[in-house]
């Protein structure tokens, strides 16, 4: 099971970080690491799934350490300063100060589902729901020069924003669409 590296210039917002973390139970392993060297240290001998970090760390950036990263690790960015442009397939934003509740649910949309701590009731979709759902990631792919991945992150996230079923706001980006 993957593990979440937290990355703070403050060891005690670290600690406060994996706290929440620990305390919403989502997750059963959280490290800290003061540095971003460390937390590629840890990346080499763990099973890492998600790092959450801020802009700077003690001795490099978010961006430079992204670079090292693997590409299967995600990257969870707390941020003032919420910048467009910065968004990648790999990295989710979170604007600070947050709520707990969006702190957790940012880290529930970036975990492998295999990983997550507690099985949830599998949605059953139509074969409706999920061809409208298809239909509207291609659209995203083709206006907004999107991957997959990415289409199908935009319309989960969207969707939790909303408090919408992803059908639902499947059916309203192709009614926008359309116009």
């Amino acid at each position: 099971m993957g593990a979440i590296l937290v990355a703070m210039p403050k060891h005690d917002d670290s600690c406060r970080i994996a706290d929440i973390i620990k305390r919403s139970d989502i997750w059963e392993e959280v490290y800290i690491c003061d540095t971003a060297s460390e937390v590629l240290r840890k990346i080499e001998d763990m099973d890492i799934s998600l790092v959450v970090c801020t802009r700077r760390m003690r001795d490099m950036g978010y961006e430079e350490l992204y670079n090292y990263l693997p590409a299967n690790i995600n990257m969870l960015l707390l941020t003032k300063n919420m910048e467009a442009g910065l968004y990648s397939g790999n990295i989710i934003m979170l604007s600070l100060p947050f709520k707990t509740a969006d702190f957790v649910n940012s880290i529930r949309m970036q975990l492998p589902v295999s990983y997550r701590r507690h099985d949830r009731k599998k949605t059953v979709r139509s074969d409706g729901d999920r061809l409208t759902i298809d239909e509207a990631k291609r659209l995203l792919m083709d206006r907004n020069n999107m991957t997959e991945p990415e289409a199908y992150r935009y319309l989960q996230k969207n969707s939790m924003d909303m408090g919408r079923t992803m059908a639902e706001t499947a059916h309203m980006i192709l009614s926008l669409g359309e116009h």
